[in-house]
C-alpha cells in the first residue's frame, strides 16, 4: 500500500514553506510515491514549476491550494484544502484565489467567502484541514451541534468530494480531535484522509523552518510570545512511516491514493494562446497585416527616395517575412504591438526606436513598431523569428518612464481588464540579506551581524558558499567562532528561498480569454493593479504571450529637449525638428562624443565607455553600433577591442575569405555581431538563415555533440562551394570563438540610435 502527500507547502507559500520544488521532486521520486500535491497557502505561485518538476521525475502532480475561508453567517475564518480534479476545477480554483486577492483581503491576507465556493466548486475535491478547518475548530471548542451543522454544510456542497482530514504531527489536541472526527465520519458516512501537513523536507529542517516563520512574523526564535503553530514532525514522511502512524486507520492512507487517482489536471505546455486583434468583419488578421505592412513600406520608400531597383529588394524581403509571420500564426501579435505603439505616439508618449532582435524585422519597421531600416544596417529577420526554431516573437518596447502606465491602461481597456495583467516576480533571500535576517531572529547583536554581512562580497548572484571561498576573513571567523558558524549554517538553509511577491518592471500578459482560465491573479490590498500568479517563464510555459513595456528615462529627456528646441525654432519661424529625421552623419555630434562630453548620454556615460570612446574615436554611425557591442566583458577581455581599434585607425584589415568582405567590412574584418556569424554560414557554407541561427545558438551553448554535427555540416557545405577543407575548419573555429562574444546587432543598432539622438 502506498501513500500520497496531499497537504504540502513549498517555499512559494512565502509564510511557512521551506521546501524547494526540485528537491521535493527528487525525494518523492526516490521514495517511490506515485503522486504528490502542492497546496500553497492562498496561492498557486508554484503550480507550473511543480507540475514540470514532477512530470520530469515520473510523479503525478496534483494541483491545489489551502484557502482561508470565511462564512459571513459565522463571522469566523478557517482553512480548507481544495484539489483540482480536472480543468474545470483548476479554473474554479483560479477564480476563487483571484477573487480572494481582488475582493477578499483583510490585513494583507486573502480570504475566500463561503458563498463564492458555493458557486465555484465543480471539479474540486475538498479536504477539511483537520484542527485548522471549520469542522475541526468546532469539535475542539466542544460545540458538537455546530460541528454537525458544519459537516452537513460542506458534505452537502461537495458530496463525495469532501474528506475529513486526520493529522498526527504532535499537536496537543490531535488525539481528542481524531477520536471525535472518526465518530462523525462514521455517522455521516464521510471518508477520512491522512496528511502530514508538510512544511519541510527533513526532520532536521525544523529549526530553519522556524527561523523562516520568525523572519516573516517579526519575532526572534527565543521570544516566548511568538506563535508556535508547527512541529518537528511536519516533514516529508515516507509511505512506510505514514502507514505505521495510521496503522489503526488504514482507510485514511488508502484514501490518499484514491484522491490522487481522482485528480487529473494537465497543463498544455508548449502550445500558444495568442490574443486576438480586432479586425473588420470581412478581413482576417493576416490580410490586415499584409495591407498595413505594404502601405507602410510604400510610404517609407517614397519618403526616403529609395530607388526602384532597391525598392524591389525591400518588397521581396517584406513578402518573405510576411510569409513566415502568417504561417507561424503571429499576425495578431504584430498588429497588437503596432496598435499600442501607434496609440502612444498619437498621445504624445515617447517610444523608443526599437530594442532587441525585433529591430531586424522589415515588417516591424513598415508598421512603425521600430524606427531602423533593417536592410540599411544589415539586420536579420531570422535572428528575431525563425521558422526552423519555432518560438514566440518577443518585442521589447521602450516607453517614456513617466507615462508607460498609460499605455498599459490603454491595453487593458482595449482587450478587457480580465484579459490583461502585469507579471509577478519573486524576491529571494539573497546572501547578505538572509544573514541579516537570520542574525536578527537568532537574537545576535546588530553590530556583530553587520560585521559578518559586510564581509560578504557585494556582487550579483553572490552565494554564502562563494563568499566563504573568496573572503578569507569570513572563512577564518566561520572556522573559529561558534556564533558565526551557527549564523552562516542556518542562513545557508534559507538562502535562495522565495521571500515576497512583486511586480515585473515591464512584463504584461494579454490573453485571448479571461486570465483565470489559465492562472489566478494576485494584487496587494487596496490596489487595483493585478499581476499574474505565474512568473515570466511560467506565463510563457502555459502558452500565454507576454509583452515587455519597459521604462526608459532617456526618452522623456530627449522629448523635453526637442520641445524646447522647437519652441525656439517656432519663434524664429523655422521648421520644427523631428528627432526621427535627424541626419546620422552630423560632424558636431561625433566631435562631442569623441570629446567624451557624454555624461548622462544613454549608453555612453560610464567612465569605462568614455575611455573606449577616447580610443576608438567614432566618426560614423556604424562605430556607435560597434561601441555598444564592444563595451562588454567578453570583447574587452579577449583582445578583440584592441584589434578593432587598430584596424579602425589604419592597421591592415584582413578577411578570413574574400567572399566575407561585405559581411565584415563595417567591423574591419572582425566578427562582432551574432548576425555576422549567421551570414558567414550562409555565404560560405550555404546555410539558410534559419539554419544559421540554429548554428549560432549551438555555438553559444557550446554543446560538444551538437558542435561536432554542425562542424561537419559547415565544412561539407563550404568545401562544396570551393573553400579548402583546412580553411573551412579554420573559419569554423574562429566563428565558434567569436560566437561567445557576439552581440545582437539589432539591439546594438537600436540603442546606438537612442544614444545618438
Amino acid at each position: 500500500m502506498s501513500f500520497v502527500h496531499l497537504h504540502l507547502h513549498t517555499e512559494y507559500s512565502l509564510l511557512d514553506g521551506l521546501i524547494k520544488i526540485d528537491r521535493l521532486a527528487d525525494r518523492i521520486s526516490t521514495m517511490g510515491m506515485p503522486a504528490v500535491a502542492v497546496t500553497e497557502q492562498g496561492n498557486m505561485f508554484s503550480a507550473v514549476k511543480f507540475y514540470r518538476a514532477m512530470q520530469n521525475r515520473g510523479v503525478k502532480p496534483l494541483i491545489g491550494a489551502e484557502l482561508r475561508v470565511i462564512d459571513k453567517n459565522v463571522d469566523e475564518s478557517a482553512n480548507l484544502v481544495l484539489l483540482c480534479q480536472n480543468k474545470e476545477g483548476y479554473q474554479n480554483l483560479a477564480k476563487l484565489i483571484s477573487q480572494s486577492y481582488t475582493e477578499g483581503q483583510h490585513r494583507g491576507l486573502p480570504f475566500v467567502e463561503y458563498e463564492w465556493i458555493k458557486d465555484k466548486n465543480e471539479g474540486l475535491i475538498a479536504i477539511s484541514c483537520a484542527e485548522e478547518g471549520e469542522f475541526g475548530k468546532a469539535l475542539l471548542q466542544q460545540e458538537e451541534t455546530k460541528a454537525e451543522e458544519i459537516l452537513s454544510k460542506w458534505h452537502k456542497l461537495f458530496s463525495d468530494r469532501y474528506y475529513i482530514e486526520l493529522q498526527r504531527i504532535g499537536h496537543s489536541q490531535q488525539n481528542q480531535y481524531i477520536s471525535k472526527a472518526i465518530y462523525y465520519a462514521d455517522k455521516f458516512q464521510i471518508p477520512v484522509v491522512a496528511t502530514n501537513n508538510a512544511r519541510f523536507l527533513e526532520e532536521d529542517d525544523y529549526e530553519a523552518h522556524e527561523a523562516r516563520v520568525c523572519i516573516y512574523q517579526g519575532y526572534t526564535l527565543s521570544d516566548p510570545r511568538r506563535p508556535r503553530n508547527y512541529t518537528r514532525q511536519q516533514y516529508i514522511r515516507s509511505s512506510e512511516e505514514m502507514q505505521a502512524l495510521f496503522s489503526d486507520i488504514p482507510e485514511a492512507i488508502e484514501n490518499t491514493v484514491r484522491i490522487a487517482q481522482r485528480c487529473n489536471i494537465e497543463f498544455q505546455l508548449g502550445e500558444h494562446f495568442l490574443p486576438h486583434f480586432p479586425v473588420e468583419n470581412d478581413e482576417t488578421q493576416d490580410q490586415r497585416l499584409i495591407s498595413d505592412a505594404n502601405k507602410g513600406l510604400e510610404k517609407i520608400i517614397a519618403d526616403e527616395n529609395i530607388s526602384e531597383l532597391k525598392a524591389k529588394d525591400y518588397f521581396e524581403r517584406l513578402k518573405r517575412e510576411i510569409d513566415v509571420i502568417t504561417k507561424m500564426g503571429f499576425s495578431g501579435y504584430f498588429l497588437i504591438v503596432a496598435d499600442f505603439i501607434r496609440w502612444a505616439k498619437e498621445n504624445g508618449i515617447p517610444v523608443g526606436p526599437g530594442r532587441g532582435s525585433g529591430a531586424g524585422s522589415l515588417v516591424a519597421y513598415a508598421i512603425d513598431i521600430t524606427e531602423l531600416d533593417p536592410l540599411h544596417y544589415d539586420l536579420l529577420f531570422e535572428r528575431f523569428l525563425n521558422p526552423e526554431r519555432v518560438s514566440l516573437p518577443d518585442f521589447d518596447i521602450d516607453f517614456c518612464m513617466e507615462r508607460r502606465d498609460e499605455v498599459i491602461d490603454y491595453v487593458g481597456r482595449k482587450y478587457g481588464r480580465d484579459h490583461v495583467s502585469q507579471i509577478i516576480t519573486y524576491g529571494t533571500m539573497a546572501a547578505k540579506a538572509v544573514v541579516r535576517d537570520v542574525g536578527r531572529v537568532l537574537g545576535f547583536p546588530y553590530g556583530f551581524v553587520d560585521q559578518i554581512a559586510k564581509l560578504i562580497p557585494f556582487e550579483l548572484n553572490m552565494t554564502l558558499d562563494r563568499a566563504l571561498e573568496e573572503e578569507k576573513e569570513l572563512m577564518r571567523r566561520y572556522s573559529a567562532e561558534e556564533d558565526v558558524k551557527s549564523l552562516i549554517d542556518l542562513a545557508k538553509k534559507l538562502e535562495g528561498l522565495s521571500r515576497n511577491a512583486g511586480r515585473h518592471a515591464g512584463g504584461v500578459v494579454i490573453a485571448p480569454k479571461p486570465l483565470y482560465e489559465y492562472m489566478p491573479l494576485y494584487c496587494e490590498q487596496g490596489s487595483q493593479a493585478t499581476v499574474s500568479q505565474f512568473d515570466m517563464g511560467d506565463v510563457e510555459s502555459v502558452g500565454l504571450v507576454k509583452f515587455d513595456f519597459l521604462g526608459l528615462r532617456t526618452l522623456i529627456i530627449i522629448d523635453w529637449a526637442v520641445r524646447d528646441i522647437n519652441r525656439l525654432r517656432k519663434n524664429q519661424n523655422l521648421e520644427p525638428i523631428n528627432i526621427r529625421k535627424i541626419p546620422l552623419d552630423d560632424l558636431p555630434t561625433y566631435k562631442l562624443i569623441q570629446g567624451m562630453d557624454t555624461t548622462a548620454v544613454f549608453q555612453l556615460e560610464s567612465d569605462g565607455m568614455k575611455k573606449l570612446v577616447k580610443r576608438l574615436k567614432p566618426d560614423v554611425f556604424d562605430d556607435l553600433i560597434a561601441l555598444v557591442a564592444l563595451f562588454r566583458p567578453g570583447p574587452l577581455q579577449s583582445g578583440m577591442v584592441d584589434d578593432f581599434i587598430e584596424r579602425k585607425h589604419g592597421a591592415r584589415v584582413q578577411y578570413m575569405h574574400d567572399d566575407l568582405e561585405p559581411t565584415l567590412k563595417s567591423t574591419y574584418g572582425i566578427i562582432l555581431y551574432q548576425e555576422q556569424v549567421m551570414q558567414i554560414a550562409q555565404v560560405l557554407a550555404g546555410y539558410t538563415l534559419g539554419a544559421a541561427d540554429l548554428l549560432r545558438r549551438a555555438m553559444g551553448k557550446k554543446k560538444p555533440e551538437e558542435m561536432a554535427k554542425q562542424r561537419a555540416i559547415f565544412t561539407e557545405g563550404a568545401v562544396g562551394r570551393g573553400v579548402a577543407e583546412r580553411k573551412a575548419t579554420e573559419i569554423f573555429d574562429l566563428m565558434e570563438k567569436f560566437a561567445g562574444y557576439g552581440f545582437n546587432k539589432s539591439h546594438s543598432a537600436a540603442y546606438a540610435l537612442v544614444a545618438y539622438q
